[in-house]
């Protein structure tokens, strides 16, 4: 649930804080007062696409920040995502979220005080937030989100069919692909092919090893040295630990000893020199230590012209190869590698394709099963939520109005094709071998005409509501915001239209931005969106109205006349009706 949001420096709107809470909100004010600017704040907040034409000159920067409550059944998901931006839950439990635009354009988000990337708001706000608008009522005229509706209400068991089914599909698609791109590339492929299996005979005859070319330029170097080598190494070896012969050469190791036992003789004098001895002690492992490895790499020096030239000859044939293949011999032995998996993808053995022909086939025929199965879930799906649409239509005084929601086979096009029940080839996507269209039956007698065709646009926006409804039975986003939905309607469908959004906030926070008084008469809290044009620069702010300043309202967007008796008898009378309802 939102319990707060503040906007600065957007459009009109200057500075105002929108207190918000559980229940009904309606927002409502002058044609041009700023109501768009609320809504064009929530479409921002939640990762919504920036429109820097919207930032005031002074100060050149937007900000929309709001507060959140998270419910428990979408709390964990969200925190467990927003973590892993290294943003968290207040103590309390609210989540504070930001959005900065600047009038050159550039946006910045931030969520639980942390830097993070728009499009994290964007996967918050899919799970607490839902927006519907004018242009949602002309989305829904689109056979696509035509389906999408029925596939949400079928439930999440149906979904994850859905789900199962595209990944099928795709794995089918992927194996034709392959195999009439195999087909009709051959020549390409097989020429392809031998020039990778040239590079490969050619690399495997010389069989390169991950970092032999670095070994062997150090064992050449060692070779090409090895004298040098040899004498700085035996007479190393001569200063630390002599020659063992006996002759007159001080060697390091003994003067270690001698130093060692000239202070350990005078330690129980003093015990700092007894410290220092101790210390020799390590020196002397130390230096035997270092005396030994020398001995053992005199004996692994070879002098062999024999092994040099081998050296020699084995980075020539190393270099052959970085010539064509890679930079280094490492890259020759990825080369090899990718030469290897892409022989596989040339493949154009007639063993290959018959296999690809089978595996094609068999999916196909999956395809067209699951197809069946996830065709029969939404003929059961689509009559249920045609009821239950109709239901809601009745109670937004349509009450002979009829919805019917047909499931046809997809037709067929340039794409693929698989049978159906009737024996009929359809054609087939991602979502099924289906076209869904709703049709609407206005009056009895009337014949079903799609709605694309058949709703006027006040029917539409009671369709969309009665659908809202439904879906809002079912679970959905804790938030819902209506941006003038109700746009076409009247009378007595205005006050059914309040009815019914009261009702959707029982269970879900509902902001409406409304011009009808039949519909603001239903809200728990009701803010007005006021204009001031007394300055230089006009500006919009946002209050709360309640008791007498609300009927007041009310009796303006009667009339246009807040100060008629009239007019605020005739809005006292509207909110009692109003409260009778919601009681």
């Amino acid at each position: 649930m939102l319990e707060e949001l503040r906007i600065t420096g957007l459009g009109v709107i200057e500075d105002a804080t929108l207190p918000l809470g559980p229940g009904l909100t309606v927002i409502t004010g002058e044609t041009g007062a700023g109501k768009t600017m609320v809504v064009t704040s929530l479409n921002l907040l939640f990762g919504g696409r920036a429109d820097a034409g919207r930032v005031r000159a002074d100060p050149g920067r937007a900000t929309v920040d709001g507060r959140l409550t998270l419910p428990k059944h979408v709390r964990a998901a969200v925190e467990s995502r927003i973590a892993d931006a290294g943003a968290e839950v207040d103590d309390d439990g609210t989540l504070l979220m930001s959005r900065t635009l600047t009038a050159e354009g550039r946006s910045r988000a931030h969520v639980g005080g942390r830097t993070v990337p728009v499009s994290l708001l964007s996967e918050v706000g899919e799970r607490v937030f839902a927006l519907h608008g004018q242009s949602d009522q002309l989305r829904l005229l689109r056979p696509a989100e035509q389906r999408a509706a029925l596939d949400r209400y079928a439930g999440p068991e149906h979904e994850k069919l859905l789900g199962q089914f595209t990944d099928l599909y795709n794995r089918w698609r992927a194996v034709e692909d392959d195999l009439a791109d195999r087909r009709a590339n051959a020549r390409q492929r097989s020429q392809e092919a031998d020039l990778l299996r040239l590079g490969l005979d050619e690399i495997t005859r010389v069989d390169p090893q991950p970092g032999e070319d670095e070994l062997l330029r150090e064992e050449a170097q060692r070779l090409e040295h090895v004298e040098g080598l040899r004498s700085a190494a035996q007479l190393a070896h001569v200063a630390l630990a002599g020659t063992g012969e006996g002759d007159d050469v001080v060697d390091v190791l003994s003067l270690i000893a001698t130093a060692r036992r000239t202070l350990d003789g005078q330690s129980s004098v003093d015990r700092v020199l007894g410290e220092l001895a101790a210390r020799l002690d390590e020196v002397a492992t130390l230096a035997g230590d270092v005396s030994t490895e020398l001995g053992t790499y005199l004996a692994s020096l070879d002098a062999d012209p024999g092994r040099l030239q081998e050296v020699y000859e084995r980075r020539a044939a190393l270099r052959a190869l970085t010539r064509k293949y890679a930079e280094d011999v490492d890259g020759v032995v990825a080369w090899a590698e990718h030469a290897r998996t892409r022989l596989a993808e040339l493949d154009t053995s007639d063993e290959l394709l018959e296999e690809l022909d089978r595996e094609r086939k068999r999916l196909h025929g999956e395809v067209a099963e699951l197809a069946a199965v996830l065709s029969a879930a939404r003929q059961e799906a689509a009559g249920r939520f045609a009821a239950d649409v109709t239901v809601e239509l009745a109670g937004l005084a349509m009450p002979h109005a009829r919805i019917e929601v047909v499931v046809v086979p997809k037709a067929a096009g340039n794409g693929p094709l698989i049978p159906t029940a009737s024996g009929v080839d359809s054609g087939v996507g991602p979502d099924g071998a289906d076209d869904i269209e709703l049709r609407l039956l206005p009056h009895p007698g009337a014949p079903a005409q799609p709605l694309q065709k058949g709703a006027s646009g006040g029917e539409l926006s009671r369709v969309m509501l009665a659908i809202e409804v439904v879906f809002a039975g079912v679970g959905g986003p804790p938030t819902l915001v209506f941006d003038e939905v109700d746009a076409g309607v009247g009378g007595t469908a205005a006050v059914e239209i309040g009815k019914r959004l009261a009702r959707l906030a029982r269970e879900h926070q509902v902001l409406v931005v409304t011009h009808l008084p039949q519909v603001a008469a239903f809200a728990d809290r009701h803010l007005v969106v006021a204009k001031d044009t007394g300055g230089a620069v006009t500006t919009s702010g946002v209050r709360v109205v309640e008791h007498t300043e609300r009927a007041r309202e009310l009796a303006r967007m009667l009339a246009g006349l807040p100060d008629s008796d009239l007019g605020i008898a005739h809005a006292e009378e509207l909110l009692s009706v109003a409260d009778r309802e919601k009681a």
